[in-house]
């Protein structure tokens, strides 16, 4: 009389979404709750996403940075004024009119306040070489001039001027016992050194009391193949003791940490408030089979099978878990996507600025949460309807 089982679930399924407003204050708590917990997990994950596009787009492959042998980062590592000269004699480096296309570089950490708490953060203050913005593909100047070498002047990124109060042009800061003046504004395409304000290498060396060191070289490659060459070559130089990486492997490795870091917090707060989404869930559901006792009864008695009425309940519990991801996906999207921060860099301890990146696979990462929380909040009431006696149900008023 019930026909197949297809028909079956149907049937019931379709009744039972066409009931759904009959208890629409529970389903919509449950909606709400889901939606919150989507928000909240795709919030937390866009900013793994977006620190990890930064990293990404600061990495190439014929770009490579030399350390320090052992030196894990730039912080840990020096080299010498010889040093550098005798790597950017490589064969494997790339020339243009100005020369080898290397930069030996140095940072220091200086204190500028946050715009939005005015809190001292810290900012890398980066000497460069002259050869430094060939080394960034998409490196322009958008507002000002560079600047001066020789002189007390700094470039800052447009990450940086964003965030930190005091980056813009025409600015004075004192960093040290030096007076600095912001001569220019610079994009990198939202790599990692729009986090950075850069100045001369010399003139830096000099305000800090640097002598002639420096703490990493990067160059130029004639070719992202050239660089196992051009490793061999400077470690087994008796006169150097350096390590080498490509610059997009050495991005990676230093985002490894942080990216891990968020990623674990953000899953385990998802986690404790998908717990409560999972009680509303469960009590919308309950309800909703609490009310329904003597129809499903009847169903069941006019020989529609426990199965179906299984996937009815389940179907309702999926379909809050849709709704309620789908909201928290599109307030998400508007609310984060976009948005700019900066976080500690753990790797330097300094500021890096970025983007959050609301990405169609953190949505799908959000959706699917969202339907497992529904699946779970239906589960054992769908399980409990169709365990309810037939003469038990149909005694119910």
């Amino acid at each position: 009389m019930a026909g197949n089982s297809v028909t079956q679930v149907s049937a019931i399924t379709s009744m039972n979404l066409r009931n759904v407003s009959q208890r629409a204050t529970s389903s919509v708590v449950a909606l709400v709750g889901i939606a919150g917990v989507v928000t909240v997990l795709i919030g937390v994950l866009s900013i793994a996403a977006g620190f990890r596009a930064v990293l990404t787009l600061s990495g190439a492959q014929d770009v490579a940075i030399v350390l320090r042998s052992g030196a894990t980062d730039e912080m840990g590592s020096g080299l010498s004024q010889p040093q550098t000269r005798i790597i950017a004699d490589s064969k494997d480096i790339a020339r243009d009119a100005d020369g080898a296309i290397a930069s030996p570089e140095l940072y220091v950490v200086v204190d500028v306040p946050l715009k939005r708490t005015a809190t001292p953060a810290n900012v890398p203050l980066r000497g460069v070489g002259q050869q430094a913005q060939k080394l960034r593909q998409n490196f322009r100047i958008v507002e000002g001039r560079t600047f001066t070498p020789g002189t007390f002047e700094v470039i800052a990124g447009r990450g940086a001027s964003l965030q930190f109060a005091g980056l813009s042009v025409g600015s004075k800061l004192r960093w040290g016992t030096t007076d600095w003046t912001v001569v220019g504004i610079f994009e990198d395409r939202g790599s990692v050194a729009e986090s950075e304000v850069w100045t001369d290498a010399t003139v830096l060396q000099g305000a800090y009391n640097r002598g002639n060191s420096y703490q990493s070289m990067r160059v130029k490659l004639t070719s992202p193949g050239a660089f196992q060459s051009f490793k061999d070559a400077l470690t087994s130089d008796p006169r150097l003791n350096v390590r080498l990486f490509t610059e997009r492997d050495y991005y990676e490795q230093q985002s490894r940490t942080l990216i891990a870091l968020v990623s674990t917090i953000g899953t385990t707060i998802a986690v404790l408030m998908g717990l409560g989404a999972v009680f509303a869930a469960l009590n919308t559901m309950y309800s909703a089979v609490s009310t329904r006792t003597r129809e499903i009864a009847t169903l069941r008695a006019l020989g529609f099978g426990s199965a179906p009425v299984v996937v009815s309940v389940l179907a309702e519990a999926l379909l809050i878990g849709l709704i309620g991801g789908v909201i928290g996906m599109a307030i998400s999207y508007f609310t984060f996507n976009g948005l700019r921060a900066s976080t500690m860099n753990f790797a330097s301890f300094s500021q890096i600025t970025f983007a959050f990146q609301v990405t169609p696979q953190v949505l799908m990462q959000g959706l699917t949460y969202a339907l497992a929380l529904g699946f779970i909040g239906g589960l054992l009431p769908s399980l409990r309807a169709a365990r309810l006696p037939i003469t038990t149900g149909l005694r119910e008023l």
